[in-house]
């Protein structure tokens, strides 16, 4: 068997190309070419209730892009949100980098060990400055700070979670821009 990584480049125009049929769902993670996890009924409502509750709390010209991909070095994942810096029209021939990001969001149920692993590792990786994991799981939010950045074993520095009764601080371009309640977060 032959198994090699690909670039962001080759990642794009095996897209433009069509070798992706219409209905195929993948995403580029650190080189390799991953199948997406299929969606279930409460991940779908908690992605909704987290892009409700962004939306309201976000000082312009920040906006939340829901599962659409970031353009990282090695990788082109699709968060479930990311919270980036405007207008929405920069981004008609490119997708969002990092220094565009103030916030990447995954919802987990089963996908919570490979979001605290691998998504975790990717996004300290690229300096995401923060970064989020709605867990279904055990109904709380994890967030994630300090990046360590491109080392060897990336990883955040800082976890905090926040349960059912407590609410989130939003920051956003480095400002306070509210609290969530982790209640209005799950479904």
């Amino acid at each position: 068997m032959f198994l090699r990584r690909f670039s962001v480049d080759e990642y794009h125009r095996m897209i433009d190309s069509g070798v992706f049929v219409k209905n195929d769902q993948f995403e580029l993670l650190d080189g390799w070419i991953i199948a997406k996890m299929p969606h279930n009924p409460p991940h779908d409502l908690a992605v909704s209730l987290g892009l409700r509750q962004l939306t309201s709390w976000l000082p312009a010209p920040w906006f939340c892009r829901v599962q659409s991909a970031v353009t990282l070095a090695t990788s082109e994942p699709e968060p479930d949100l990311a919270v980036v810096l405007g207008p929405e029209r920069r981004f008609t021939t490119s997708h969002p980098n990092t220094r565009d990001i103030a916030l990447l969001i995954e919802v987990a149920d089963s996908s919570l060990a490979d979001d605290r692993r691998e998504k975790s590792a990717l996004y300290a990786q690229a300096n995401a400055a923060e970064y989020w994991i709605v867990n279904l799981v055990d109904r709380r939010v994890e967030v994630y700070t300090d990046p360590t950045g491109p080392i060897i074993d990336p990883e955040y520095r800082n976890r905090r979670d926040y349960g059912i009764s407590e609410t989130v601080p939003l920051t956003v371009g480095g400002q306070n821009a509210g609290a969530i309640p982790v209640a209005d977060l799950l479904p």
